[in-house]
């Protein structure tokens, strides 16, 4: 079911930012800009709650620093009751792709992404996660 309604108002400066969050997008008009933001904000609420969640954690980092790698495998060992699976893949000769795939409580999913993130030396890290109950 779908209701449209009217009489949504927003200062010029906000404005100009949900059109430039528009065009960076690819998002072909505000309203689906604006459907998308309150779905993800809908879901972000479902995992506060801590519902069980699907998900990925993606990292990268150099891979000359050796230590970081044996940090990683350090911090999944104590939340082997969520990860699913854990793949590396060579970029480049310098970069290290680490792609742990999870399913549990968003918090602990959280921490484990908090935990990985963290690391001294982790270029990039980012959890994606989707309601799985």
């Amino acid at each position: 079911m779908s209701l449209k309604r009217f009489g949504v108002s927003l200062e010029d400066d906000l404005l100009e930012s949900l059109d430039q969050y528009v065009e960076e997008n690819g998002f072909s008009n505000r309203s689906q800009a604006i459907r998308f933001l309150i779905e993800k904000n809908l879901a972000e609420k479902k995992w506060q709650c801590n519902h069980i969640v699907a998900g990925t954690i993606i990292i990268m980092y150099d891979q000359i620093k050796k230590e970081i790698a044996s940090k990683i495998t350090a911090a999944q060992q104590n939340y082997q009751d969520v990860i699913l699976s854990s793949s590396q893949y060579y970029v480049n000769q310098n970069f290290c792709l680490h792609i742990v795939t999870v399913l549990g409580t968003a918090h602990r999913l959280t921490e484990l992404s908090d935990r990985l993130t963290t690391i001294k030396g982790i270029k990039h890290g980012k959890l994606v996660m989707s309601r799985a109950d």
